[in-house]
């Protein structure tokens, strides 16, 4: 007789999801599914809003995300306005991006994913958390709270706002970037750094630890796809997209955000809200990719900054040139956050970022817009149909988490099949299945857009538990 587990709430992402293993008759794990049970709209309750407003509006997908959702966004009013941003602003964009960047992957290091490699994936289930990092690692914890606060920061004195801010807008940002705050910035940069330093010194030792974990969290090969500049250099705001194949050989480069759609499908799959993106070139289900930080990585060169070239080359030396375990996504968020800080450096001594020409104007020059960047969980794209008078007529988002979903359903797999036991059933055994999902830091709220048709089923479960009946859209 089969049996079914269920995670009903995987714990310590932003946003819903529940797992399924279905066990076969000796209790060993025959099939799992992933399920995001959320569904948002944004792509469809904005048709008919001015294309000015969609920034604004878009931002307010994710209190985590919304500086990517207004970047992704601008870029795709500047598309259609058909204008070239002053180059202050593109370099003021970049800066506030590299602050969202490190308030990002230190929120899912330090908070989220520090439990798990620095407690134990075995540990108390009840302290398992970032409560009981603080009491067991209260320094560590500490500096999550301050790097963290140290990427809000650089928003905040950029935009005036945290979260949601009006201050990027198509054509550029609403006003320069004022001496006092660049010198504030500059001033908090050696600490910044110091704590991405000692999380090296924490993560390294901790990863001989999770050598079982490092072998069976989706180290499946697949392809993987990020931005990188003319010469191959990491980009988090600008540049082509690169798919990488699993070998290592570059598949296509580079792919300009007008053209996304010849090389990216989106499916809709039955067992959750989340649509699915492929390679088209392969198909569906066979053109998986990965995107977020190891994705970039793997496909970038180098990342061009020296610090963060540094940390690359040992990770490669380590893993191998391309590497294939989603356990290093962890790993490759760090040398992220080492990069956006040494970027943040290079754009603060930058003479021209105190210019004060930052906007461009313009109207609807063009009826369709795409933008595209580096969200830090992934490649992220806003495209805009608008009409003559600049109404929106329709909008696709291609958001990290989505370009994941097939590989992260997978890694799930995979896990479960290598750690869980249905005849000896440990917490520990499930959290490992958590603790992939966790490894990709999926924002769920971002990505739940369906186009068209979501997948959706209806049960009628009688007292005794048995299917009355179903319906299926």
């Amino acid at each position: 007789m089969s049996r079914k587990l269920t995670i009903h709430h995987v714990t310590r992402i932003e946003g819903h999801a529940r797992i399924t293993i279905h066990l076969n008759e000796e209790g060993r794990v025959a099939r799992t599914h992933f399920h995001v049970t959320q569904v948002r709209g944004f792509e469809k309750f904005t048709e008919g809003r001015p294309y000015y407003e969609m920034p604004s509006i878009t931002a307010r997908i994710c209190g985590i995300c919304p500086i990517s959702h207004l970047l992704a966004s601008v870029k795709a009013c500047d598309d259609i306005m058909a204008v070239r941003i002053p180059d202050t602003a593109f370099k003021l964009r970049e800066l506030i991006h590299c602050g969202q960047f490190v308030q990002s992957h230190a929120l899912s290091f330090f908070h989220l994913s520090a439990p798990d490699l620095l407690l134990g994936m075995d540990y108390e289930p009840a302290r398992r958390n970032v409560l009981g990092l603080l009491a067991e690692h209260p320094d560590i914890a500490r500096d999550g709270i301050a790097l963290r606060k140290f990427g809000q920061q650089i928003i905040e004195r950029l935009a005036r706002e945290r979260i949601h801010p009006s201050w990027l807008v198509p054509g550029g940002v609403n006003e320069p970037l004022s001496a006092a705050a660049r010198d504030q910035i500059l001033l908090e940069l050696p600490r910044a750094k110091a704590i991405v330093r000692r999380a090296f010194s924490i993560l390294k030792p901790a990863l001989d630890r999770f050598g079982e974990e490092i072998e069976h969290f989706g180290n499946t090969p697949t392809m993987y796809a990020g931005l990188v500049d003319a010469a191959g250099n990491l980009q988090f705001y600008d540049g082509g997209l690169r798919f990488l194949n699993p070998d290592g050989s570059v598949a296509a480069d580079p792919v300009r955000a007008r053209d996304y759609a010849r090389h990216i499908g989106e499916s809709a799959v039955p067992v959750s809200y989340l649509k699915a993106p492929y390679y088209k070139p392969l198909g569906y289900p066979s053109g998986v990719y990965r995107v977020g930080p190891l994705a970039r990585l793997n496909v970038c060169g180098q990342t061009g900054t020296p610090e963060a070239d540094a940390e690359l080359a040992e990770l490669r030396q380590r893993f191998g040139r391309v590497a294939h375990s989603a356990f290093l996504y962890h790993y490759a968020r760090l040398i992220e956050s080492l990069h956006a800080i040494e970027k943040i450096e290079a754009l603060l001594a930058d003479p021209e970022i105190l210019e004060t020409h930052v906007r461009a104007r313009a109207a609807v020059n063009a009826l369709e817009g795409v933008g595209m960047i580096e969200a830090p969980r992934g490649t992220l794209i806003h495209h805009y149909k608008v009409s003559e008078s600049g109404a929106i007529v329709r909008v696709n988002l291609i958001v990290a988490t989505g370009h994941n979903n097939l590989a992260i359903g997978r890694s799930v797999e995979q896990v479960a099949r290598h750690f869980v036991n249905g005849n000896q059933l440990q917490e520990g055994m499930l959290n490992r299945v958590s603790a992939v999902v966790r490894a990709y830091d999926p924002c769920l709220s971002c990505s739940t857009h369906a186009l068209g048709q979501a997948p959706l089923r209806v049960e009628l479960i009688g007292p005794d538990g048995a299917l009355l009946d179903e319906a299926r859209n």
